[in-house]
């Protein structure tokens, strides 16, 4: 069936004019920008890697879906917890975090080949609103402490620090919601930058890694091999890799949303054509050569499907050359010296908001699917996951597994999900006959 929706001015497969597309592509590069480096701030990852595997990520799903869905892949903040647990694990060294990335992707192409084979039912079941809504919840909290810390909501406190936390979360929040046209769409890119401006009057800015930067320098990679030019570190498979796979069914859930909303501006049904196993093989792939060369997980950028929603231009070509942009960006030395200058009560200001809204969108699943927990089914599932992933649960399978937050409470949400008996409820059409409640999983 037909979505109605306005006319697109551009459809996937059409080119706008050269000067056109060019400042098409730089406002796609603008509205990722500010998620996309963000992830990489937050977790002391080089930014000039984050940009590089978004871009590279995105020219890898173009490929895979055969240029035929205009989708922009930037930097998941749904693995933020997972690798920041990871890292903290193993003493500082990233092993974990990244090969623990990479295995996401390849979970992702082993997905999309079991999509291929036996269709997307056995996803649904597997992951009905009731595990996905908590399991989002969870994620987006996990790291809660950590917002405020760097905020400077702590004892003896820096007021400096408190007072561009504060500003940098205000004006985003205003943005957000007060914001017109195209600023609305790059409400944390705005806030960044108001909240460095006040830092900078302030005295919290050193310009020192800038001067000392160079206008060209190749990105700062991490590859899990010794070479003369980069960084490295060593693939490791141990619990804290593992305890990052589950975060994946989160991810692959969001996906699917992602395309359905971007199908329906576009008048299409990506989800058939090219098809869900393309867009997961394109997805995953991207991830794991992320994390192969020392970046975050991908994921599709609901911030570009907004701004496609917004100009009706769903140019795949748009998305290509804002892909090329962003790798540029990457070899521009001073520029991603200068992001690194940004000081954390601008991120601790930041991730308040973020996080924060991360969490909201998992109720927002509760609600937008009328989950009734008023069946005691609904409340098990989501309080035993929400009490797991948030109060520092971990278990240890015989010393060969350790899970522990995200990766235990989804473990927990769809364990449940699939053991506990549906309830009958009451029918006050047949007072004498009861049916059985189907909602929460459906």
């Amino acid at each position: 069936m037909a979505i109605n929706q306005k006319p697109l001015l551009l459809d996937v497969d059409e080119k706008p004019e050269v000067l056109k597309g060019i400042l098409l592509s730089f406002q796609h590069v603008f509205a990722m920008f500010g998620a996309t480096i963000l992830v990489p701030l937050i977790l002391g990852m080089p930014v000039s890697v984050a940009l590089f595997a978004s871009g590279i990520g995105t020219l890898i799903y173009q490929v895979a879906t055969q240029a035929k869905v205009p989708v922009y892949l930037g930097s998941s903040f749904a693995y933020i917890t997972a690798m920041a647990v990871a890292m903290e694990q193993m003493g500082g060294d990233i092993k974990a975090a990244q090969t623990g990335v990479i295995m996401v992707g390849l979970v992702y192409v082993l997905i999309a080949g079991l999509v291929k084979v036996l269709g997307t039912k056995w996803i649904d079941k597997l992951l009905p609103p009731i595990v996905i809504g908590p399991m989002i919840m969870v994620i987006g909290l996990g790291l809660a402490s950590s917002a405020v810390t760097n905020a400077g909501f702590v004892a003896d406190g820096d007021i400096r620090h408190i007072i561009v936390a504060i500003s940098t979360f205000l004006i985003t929040s205003f943005i957000n919601t007060k914001g017109k046209g195209f600023f609305k769409i790059i409400p944390f890119l705005i806030g960044i930058i108001g909240g460095y401006v006040i830092a900078l009057f302030m005295g919290l800015v050193d310009f020192q890694p800038v001067l000392d930067a160079k206008w060209f320098e190749l990105p700062g990679f991490y590859l899990p091999f010794e070479t003369p030019w980069f960084n490295s570190y060593d693939l490791y498979f141990g619990p804290e890799t593992l305890a990052i796979i589950p975060v994946a069914l989160v991810t692959i859930s969001e996906h699917i949303g992602d395309h359905t909303v971007l199908g329906k501006i576009c008048n299409r049904q990506f989800l058939k054509d090219p098809g869900l196993s393309r867009t997961l093989m394109g997805d995953g792939v991207a991830t794991a050569v992320s994390a192969f060369i020392g970046g975050p997980a991908n994921t599709t950028y609901g911030e570009n499907t907004g701004v496609i929603g917004m100009t009706r231009i769903a140019s795949v070509s748009v998305i290509r050359n804002a892909a090329f942009i962003a790798i540029g960006l990457s070899f521009f030395g001073k520029f991603t010296a200068l992001i690194s200058t940004i000081p954390t009560s601008v991120l601790g200001g930041m991730s308040i908001l973020l996080y924060g809204v991360i969490a909201s969108n998992g109720l927002k699943v509760l609600i937008e699917e009328q989950i009734d927990f008023n069946h005691v089914r609904n409340l098990i599932i989501a309080s035993s996951m929400l009490v797991l992933g948030l109060g520092g649960a971990v278990l240890d399978i015989a010393g060969v597994v350790t899970l522990s937050g995200t990766a235990l409470s989804a473990l927990a949400g769809i364990t449940l999900n699939l053991v506990l008996p549906h309830e009958e409820v009451y029918n006050p059409k047949h007072p004498t006959k009861k049916k059985e409640e189907h909602k929460q999983t459906h």
